[in-house]
């Protein structure tokens, strides 16, 4: 069993925030479209819960990544077992995208206190030919969190192709998991040769969420 301690947060812990206990299973929820590391990045996370002694389950759909088709990820982790690999709707604690329609087609996967976890980076998801207008305030209506990374900004201190990791550094600040397991995972699971740039884009992903969460004051 994790003894992974939660961040504290302008006097609330991030468990508290997005309504997991330590004894109960955490969903994290993961959307992209091919070619992006959604799965790599739910493999990492996997890992990253049963190196710490917890139960976790994942399943995923990336039939369609080959031509850029949506790409999603669901894994479930906790100290009690894990019945079953599929996050029920409504039950997501995280929604992670690295594409911003694709998190709002599975917004209704969302708790009410659910934070969504997202790069502002627009591929053009398939039977999309334009994006609407307002999707960022969009997100942020329906999201009781949210953690917004700029991708031209966040280009100038890594490379974009560890996007994936960077973002689930900002996982890491949210999950009831110690963060010292994620490494060893990266490291598994990367391609030979890329785990200190992937590491990097952890450590930056999880520095600007601390600082975006410690900017929001609770309610």
């Amino acid at each position: 069993m994790s003894d992974a301690q939660p961040e504290q947060i302008v006097g609330v812990t991030l468990e508290q925030s997005v309504g997991a206990q330590p004894e109960q299973i955490f969903n994290v929820l993961m959307v992209g479209v091919g070619g992006q590391g959604i799965v790599l990045a739910s493999d990492i996370l996997g890992d990253a819960a049963v190196a710490a002694g917890l139960d976790a389950k994942k399943s995923e759909i990336h039939g369609m990544s080959q031509r850029g088709g949506p790409v999603f990820s669901h894994v479930r982790f906790g100290p009690s077992p894990v019945h079953s690999p599929t996050i029920p709707q409504g039950e997501a604690h995280v929604i992670y995208a690295l594409e911003r329609m694709e998190l709002l087609r599975w917004a209704a996967w969302a708790r009410p206190d659910a934070v969504a976890v997202y790069v502002d980076h627009d591929i053009m998801p398939l039977g999309v030919s334009e994006y609407p207008q307002g999707v960022d305030e969009e997100i942020g209506r329906l999201f009781a969190r949210v953690v917004r990374f700029e991708a031209r900004a966040l280009r100038r201190l890594i490379s974009p192709k560890v996007l994936n990791t960077a973002l689930l550094g900002a996982v890491s600040v949210l999950a009831p998991l110690d963060v010292e397991h994620y490494a060893g995972a990266i490291e598994r699971h990367c391609p030979a040769g890329t785990g200190p740039a992937n590491l990097t884009g952890f450590e930056t992903g999880r520095a600007l969420a601390r600082e975006q969460l410690h900017a929001v004051p609770a309610v």
